[in-house]
This record gives structure tokens, sequence and C-alpha cells, in this order.
């Protein structure tokens, strides 16, 4: 760590929605703030994350919603500090391009792949099924990560896998996958999370951090075609797919944490039995329990 500078690792996933973070710490802009920022890669997603918080190796991790409710009503020690991505995130319904499943109906009662339990993929498979209107007590197969569902979905070990949608998308047109339809989160997409031990010991550094991201989302939302055309080579997108996500993304630059759509995901993460929450204790109370404004 640079003498004078602040120490903050970042969790998050090898995803094109995550560039601000890569750009600060790339260009130096985070550094000029006084924050020695490190972003460390999970492709095992939220589930894994969350338990690198919990573990204290990373500070903040940039993660599902729905997932980090879930997580911190289970006891993992953190807060939600803002909204990272204010757009629902897309989630594409993927089966094995020669998979006998041909329609949504088809896919009732069979295996899902997901990379862990309390990850985005477990979420809304359930998520999914429950609007429905079909049973929600699912069979899985816990895979890791993109290429573990790859891998399982190949050796017919899981049918049906959840996962953003552009980010399958390579796969989907080299024909390896094939999506049967989407599924938007009814809340925002990703929230930023602090570790309770940093909020204790580095809650400056950490707001000086996401202060500077604020403005670093915000300059390349207005240098919309050289973003894309960045976020096009560096994920290896095709461009008519990056605009596709582009105009369905929206970086808050802000401080917003959404209280409303978080309450939400807390009523339906509550009604689907998907956090254990006594019934005495309020939406309100939970989300006290889960936001903390810096």
């Amino acid at each position: 760590m640079s003498a004078g500078k602040s120490c903050i690792r970042i969790g998050g996933v090898p995803e094109h929605f995550n560039l601000p973070w890569h750009v600060g710490i790339e260009t130096g802009e985070l550094r000029s703030v006084g924050v020695d920022a490190e972003f460390i890669v999970y492709g095992g997603g939220t589930g894994a994350m969350m338990q690198a918080v919990a573990n204290n190796e990373v500070d903040v991790a940039v993660v599902l919603t729905e997932g980090a409710i879930a997580s911190i009503c289970k006891g993992t020690p953190a807060r939600i500090v803002k909204t990272f991505v204010q757009s629902p995130l897309i989630w594409g319904i993927h089966v094995p391009a020669n998979s006998d499943l041909k329609t949504i109906d088809d896919m009732r009662s069979r295996r899902y792949a997901i990379s862990r339990f309390g990850s985005g993929s477990h979420l809304m498979a359930i998520v999914d099924a429950a609007e429905r209107g079909w049973e929600t007590d699912l069979d899985f197969e816990v895979v890791k990560n993109i290429d573990g569902a790859r891998a399982a979905l190949a050796a017919g070990e899981a049918d049906v896998f959840f996962w953003e949608r552009y980010t399958t998308s390579p796969y989907v047109q080299s024909g390896e996958f094939r999506r049967l339809d989407d599924r938007l989160t009814p809340w925002p997409a990703f929230v930023v999370c602090a570790s309770e031990t940093a909020l204790a010991e580095k809650s400056e550094a950490i707001k000086t951090l996401l202060n500077q991201v604020n403005e670093i989302c915000q300059r390349l939302s207005t240098e919309a075609e050289g973003t894309k055309a960045t976020i096009a080579d560096r994920y290896k997108l095709a461009p008519e797919k990056v605009a596709q996500w582009w105009d369905t993304t929206q970086w808050n630059t802000g401080w917003e944490m959404e209280e409303t759509s978080i309450v939400k995901a807390v009523q339906y993460l509550r009604r689907l039995d998907l956090i254990e929450v006594a019934d005495a204790v309020t939406d309100a109370e939970v989300l006290r329990r889960v936001c903390k404004a810096l």
C-alpha cells in the first residue's frame, strides 16, 4: 500500500458492467484521490463474493441485489451502501443447443445448473418458477461458474442455466447454448456491499472510492460510442450485442439505494422462504439491517 493511501479490495464478476472499476484503477483516477484499489475477479458470482466478504477477503463487492439481501439476512456481516446498476438484470434462460427442451413449459421439473446456493442463478431460477405458477422445489446442480455450467449442460448433468444474457451471447452465437427466454429482475440489478469490518475501519476511504466511481460512470455514460467500443473489444462481445445491452443498462451515478425496490426484493424473498425472517420483523426493519448510508 502506498504511503498515505487506503487499500480497498473490490470483488466483482468478470463482466462488462464492471468496466468503471477497471477504468478507475488503470487510469490512476482512484489512486489520485488517495485509494489503492484492487479488483479481484470472482467467476463464481454473488454467492462466492458474499463468502469472500464474510471471510474478510474483500472490503466491498459488486453483487446482485437479491443475493446480497439473502446473504446478509443469513448472517453475512455486511451492508448494502449503494445501488450500482440501476436497471434490472436481464437473465437469459439457456439450454444446450441440441436439447429436447423447445419451450419454456418443457423445462418444468428439469435440473438447473447454479453457481452455488444463494447465488443469483439459484435465486432467479426460483423466482422464475414462482412467477410462472410452478412448484419452487427445484432440482439443482452446483457448477461453480459459467465454465462449470457449460460442462454440466454438455454432459447432461443439468438441463437449464440462468445467466446474464449478454455475457452468454458468445455461447449462443457459437451454437453451444440456445436461449429459451429472458427473465428480468423486478429490482435494480447490482448493489455495492461493504463488510462490517471495512465500514468500521475504512468508511471514509470507501466513500471516496465510490464518489470517484460515480464520476467515472457518469463520464463513460456520456462518452457512449467510445465506451461501447471498449466493452466490445475488452469483453469479446459483438458490437450489436453491446448496443442492445447499452440501451437497457443504467449505472447509478449517485448515492441512492432504491429503498422501495429493496423492500420489494425483501418481500419477494420472504414470500418464497429464501430468507428466514420472523413474521414479527417488518420489511422496514429488514431494510435497516441490510442497508447503511455512508
